[in-house]
């Protein structure tokens, strides 16, 4: 569902889009994404954090990252 919400912003499909994430944010390349790795990602990405800023609110995210 999420990469549906994300997929109205972008012309890639839903795998390229993953796949796309995966490339740029799966630091230690495992196939999977921590909470650390994603975060990271998407601070140091100014266009993947537009992209998913559009798609999402985040402030319950953001509440629990800023509580620890």
């Amino acid at each position: 569902q999420a990469i549906q919400a994300i997929n109205g912003y972008t012309n890639m499909s839903a795998e390229e889009f993953t796949n796309m994430i995966f490339q740029k944010i799966d630091v230690n390349n495992d196939g999977e994404l921590t909470l650390e790795e994603f975060i990271n990602g998407v601070e140091k990405d100014e266009d993947l954090m537009e992209l998913i800023t559009k798609s999402f609110d985040l402030s319950n995210v953001l509440k629990v990252i800023q509580n620890g």
